[in-house]
């Protein structure tokens, strides 16, 4: 736990058991970070500076949504950012501040074990870097939170600047037709829609938060200008948030249209092989048909004329005038029957 008094000469770091004294005189701004929230910071919370035990129990445990508490003398808030994870999950980081009369208390965490402890005192770092080099100094308490949630809504938009390289990446490869492992491409634009969800989420209910403090009239030490501005870097990274995942959408979309159009392209050119292939057989059946029926035309002379063709010693034809004659007529007309049948059928 650190302990710093910022006053017009710069910052000065102290220890915690100058903190009822340093409370108490009011001498500059009184900033308490707690990297985490453990026993003994809980103490202090409880303590030195009486916080009410709900808003001490929100320290010690992980708070899903942002929230806002106002005492008599103080608030207390509750804000994320967010931070990548594996295989596009997203940590919310947490960053509880008590803002009073004459003291900011910043509490990170607690943290998933997965989240480097650096990341969450970021914000406080830069902050405090800054007042260190005379960059800035805070006149008031909620001067100081408003440039550490300034903070806040910047690395939110930095997390989307992210994204957006990721999701301009993807829609090269979807436009290039570089696509790879269609399943991998598929998670990686689903990834990046939910980091997207995730930080346009985030800035929206820190957004609300920060419109109830504008709304509160009993706040009348809090700068209504710096509740605005604050309100309106949420709201922006908001609509940031809400412009590029309607781009990556168009993208997705775009990917779906594309493999609709390859399927029933290659469905169309199955189905030509298919209807091409019963061309085939139909005209093969055409054929076998026509060979069929005249086959039977010349089968039926050739069988009247095998019998007729016989020897036979006592066939009654033998002794008729046209018994011969009969032959071939018949033979002939067997045959123009057959084809007349045959035509109606189509088969010729």
């Amino acid at each position: 736990m650190d302990v710093w008094v910022i006053t017009a000469a710069g910052v000065d770091q102290r220890s915690i058991g100058e903190l009822p004294a340093l409370l108490r005189d009011a001498v500059g701004i009184v900033w308490v970070d707690v990297p985490s929230c453990d026993s003994a910071a809980e103490r202090v919370l409880s303590d030195v500076f009486g916080f009410h035990p709900i808003a001490v129990r929100d320290c010690v445990g992980r708070n899903r949504v942002p929230k806002v508490h106002v005492y008599p003398d103080h608030i207390f808030l509750v804000l994320h950012t967010p931070q990548h994870g594996r295989r596009g999950h997203v940590h919310y980081v947490e960053l509880d501040q008590f803002i009073g009369p004459n003291y900011v208390v910043t509490v990170h965490g607690p943290l998933n074990p997965l989240v480097d402890p650096e990341v969450a005192s970021r914000e406080t770092r830069e902050v405090l870097q800054r007042i260190g080099n005379r960059h800035f100094t805070p006149a008031t308490p909620h001067e100081l939170s408003y440039t550490i949630v300034s903070a806040l809504a910047r690395r939110q938009e930095a997390y989307i600047e992210t994204l957006t390289s990721e999701v301009w990446q993807l829609e090269q490869q979807v436009t290039g037709g570089n696509i790879g492992d269609p399943q991998e491409f598929v998670n990686q634009m689903f990834r990046a829609r939910h980091g997207l969800l995730a930080v346009r989420t985030i800035s929206a209910l820190s957004a609300a938060i920060y419109g109830r403090i504008g709304a509160l009239a009993r706040l009348p030490a809090v700068p209504l200008r710096l509740v605005t501005d604050i309100t309106d870097q949420f709201e922006r990274v908001r609509r940031i948030a809400d412009g590029e995942r309607e781009y990556l959408q168009g993208v997705i979309e775009f990917y779906q249209t594309t493999l609709s159009l390859n399927a029933m392209l290659v469905g169309q050119a199955q189905n030509e092989e298919v209807r091409s292939l019963a061309r085939a057989g139909y005209r093969q059946n055409e054929d076998v048909k026509k060979i069929s029926a005249w086959a039977g035309i010349f089968f039926a002379p050739s069988l009247i004329g095998t019998v007729y063709g016989m020897n036979f010693a006592n066939m009654p034809e033998l002794n008729w005038a046209l018994g011969y004659p009969f032959a071939l007529l018949l033979m002939a007309l067997t045959s123009v029957g057959l084809y007349a049948l045959f035509k109606r059928f189509g088969w010729l």
